[in-house]
């Protein structure tokens, strides 16, 4: 007969809701941990905190264990339809005759499953109830759960501590679906129901450890140290540099502790991990809500950090005795005053100095280069000190490069001319043959007479048209016009005029067309010929 009875009270075989538990259950057992968790209702003392030793309903209803008994239909034990062996409305006994049919229960009704949990009419400083989100469909990508940096600081606590990836991806399903209730935050602990596919929401907390005192008292000299720090918390902000004030504000891995009633033995379960990205969502919103978290509540925070800073108001004002502000009155300022005359400028010096001695060194630049570009410099510097004027100021870079060219002495090509025109040519983008030509222009008749040798032009009627007559009146032959150019017939000889009023004289290969600038340039067209060799030439 006992034997009889057992079996007659047996529950029915119940496999768990895949979507409800990531662990297999096995009812028939009743020595497994799933079976002991399913024999507690989340309401029972046992189920709210510790397995190990039940609890007076006054443990209950303390403030670390917030809303298990406050939920409205509290004495339907919410939680009880979660667990497997717990008698529901589909209970149907195994044998419809005999004594066990007589000794069978009846059919317990549907439960009755309240809107909300939410009892916000229990909040007080250390105690604040947020209702439950809205769904806002699931997301796309691997976007951050939260808005902040503080929120998003939370959540990696979170995912870094996780040991299961797919437990944290449907606990943000569950969060983005709307599917945990009404939160309550009090210091060192986040409460809230979360749904799944049973009748019943699991009961769901998660633990953070709390700041002590020292702690406290480096947090709120950091905060009124600046009172930018202020202004952001009440703007609802956290400032990256108050977080980082030594006080350890944000959790790191592994500090959270989260507990579900639910069998899954997860760390987190998925609906933990929902409760843990809801409250990113929180800590979005509001920062007071972790400081809440961490021990202190927002009022008292705000008191606080008032008499501090009016602490340091007064006792600045105490320890600085009034200084005189830097500068000069304003009056003192605007006074007319006669200011001393400046000093007389130094006597310019008679002539540049000469500049040092530059040693040769193997692979280092050419001394001799060096010392003329010194003496180069000097020597401008010298006509802009006694005159105002840079002589080269205004010239190109290619007139630069045939000034300095032109200014080495000698007329031959040595081996350091050539490779002084060699750098000069390369650096102007020119070649050492047009380099040399430009200078023997430039030391014909400077950079005017360059601009003859590279920029012919359309003179104006006058001295131009008498050069001819003035040529066949010396015996010479009829030379041939072209713009500002008068050529020899046999092509040896040529005369330029200049935009200077000045004739100059070239020279080239009969035939070639190769001209070089040849003497002295002159007023007169046949005295800029003087010395070529023409008239025996005619």
């Amino acid at each position: 007969m006992r034997q009889f009875l057992n079996s007659a009270f047996r529950m029915p075989s119940w496999t768990d809701d895949p979507d409800d538990s990531d662990t297999p259950e096995t009812p028939d057992s009743p020595e497994t941990p799933d079976t002991r968790e399913a024999s507690k209702t989340p309401d029972s003392p046992e189920a709210i905190d510790t397995p190990e030793a039940p609890k007076t309903p006054e443990t209950v209803d303390s403030p670390e264990t917030p809303g298990a008994s406050e939920a409205p239909g509290a004495s339907e034990a919410p939680g009880t339809a979660e667990t497997p062996d717990t008698p529901n409305a589909a209970y149907q006994p195994e044998r419809s005759s005999g004594a066990s049919a007589r000794l069978a229960p009846p059919a317990a009704a549907p439960p009755q499953v309240p809107a909300t949990m939410a009892t916000p009419h229990r909040d007080s400083e250390l105690r604040r109830t947020f209702p439950a989100f809205p769904a806002r469909g699931v997301r796309t990508g691997d976007a951050a759960f939260a808005g902040t940096w503080w929120g998003n600081a939370w959540t990696d606590a979170l995912e870094r501590g996780a040991l299961d990836v797919k437990r944290l991806a449907r606990g943000r399903g569950y969060a983005d679906g709307g599917n945990v209730d009404a939160i309550t935050v009090t210091p060192g602990l986040v409460l809230a129901y979360v749904r799944g596919s049973r009748p019943r929401p699991y009961r769901v907390q998660v633990r953070l450890r709390t700041l002590e005192d020292g702690d406290w008292e480096r947090f709120l000299d950091a905060a009124a140290d600046r009172p930018g720090h202020i202004a952001a918390l009440l703007d609802r902000e956290l400032p990256e540099s108050l977080a980082d004030c030594g006080v350890p504000l944000l959790p790191g891995p592994g500090d959270l502790a989260p507990r579900c009633s639910c069998p899954d033995s997860g760390h987190p379960c998925k609906h933990a991990a929902a409760l843990c990205y809801q409250t990113a969502r929180l800590l979005d919103a509001d920062p007071f809500v972790l400081l809440l978290l961490r021990g202190r509540g927002e009022r008292e925070l705000l008191d606080a950090l008032s008499r501090r800073s009016a602490a340091r108001a007064a006792r600045a004002a105490q320890e600085g005795a009034p200084r005189a502000l830097p500068g000069v009155r304003a009056a003192d300022a605007l006074a007319p005053r006669r200011l001393p005359p400046p000093p007389q400028p130094l006597p310019a010096p008679p002539h540049p100095e000469q500049p040092p001695v530059y040693p040769a060194a193997p692979g280092g630049p050419d001394p001799f280069a060096l010392d003329q570009l010194a003496t180069d410099a000097a020597a401008r510097a010298h006509a802009l000190l006694t005159t105002g004027h840079d002589p080269v100021g205004g010239l190109t870079f290619w007139q630069d490069a045939v000034r300095l060219a032109a200014a080495r002495p000698g007329s031959g090509l040595t081996a350091a001319t050539r490779a002084l025109y060699a750098t000069l040519a390369s650096a102007a983008g020119r070649t050492p043959a047009d380099l040399a030509r430009a200078v023997a222009a430039w030391r014909q008749g400077g950079s005017e007479g360059l601009a003859v040798l590279e920029d012919p032009w359309d003179p104006p009627a006058g001295r131009f048209d008498r050069a001819r007559p003035l040529l066949l009146a010396a015996d010479l032959p009829a030379f041939r016009p072209w713009r500002n150019r008068l050529t020899h017939p046999r092509g040896h000889v040529q005369l330029r005029l200049g935009r200077d009023g000045l004739w100059y004289a070239y020279e080239s290969e009969p035939g070639q067309d190769d001209w070089w600038p040849r003497g002295t340039p002159d007023l007169d067209p046949v005295g800029a010929l003087t010395g070529l060799g023409t008239p025996d030439d005619a």
